[in-house]
């Protein structure tokens, strides 16, 4: 995790070794800072959940997460760094990948405004239990 800190150019300070072990250990991972904070607690890493978020924010701005913020409810952190698209369980407060071989197409994007620059789009289609 160490060198990996590193090549982001980021020092590996003993709680971001920990918290990026927890993050990148187990592959390709959605999370939100309070499920990564439980997950220190119960590892017995001691963290505070700002920390937590700091941190996270810092993977981001690092290029080793991707953020994917969804209206009305928490902001989630994809270790995938790929362009993929998401589902998001409503029920269940999940983010899952749609498989590549199910992604949706885009015919083209508008201009961005006038001294911007489009800097990523994130597709999420939110899905729910059928209704009987």
């Amino acid at each position: 995790m160490s060198d990996k800190l590193r090549a982001a150019g980021m020092r590996p300070t003993r709680q971001r070794v920990a918290l990026g072990s927890l993050l990148f250990q187990s592959g390709d991972r959605h999370v939100c800072a309070e499920i990564l904070h439980e997950e220190a607690v119960e590892q017995q890493i001691p963290v505070s959940l700002a920390t937590v978020y700091n941190t996270l924010n810092q993977f981001r701005d690092a290029g080793l997460l991707r953020e994917v913020a969804l209206v009305g409810t928490r902001v989630y952190f994809d270790t995938n760094m790929s362009d993929h698209q998401h589902f998001y369980l409503e029920e269940s407060d999940e983010l899952l990948d749609i498989p590549s071989n199910h992604t949706i197409k885009l015919n083209g994007l508008p201009e961005a405004p006038e001294g911007m620059e489009i800097a990523g789009v994130d597709v999420v289609v939110r899905v729910r239990p059928k209704k009987s």
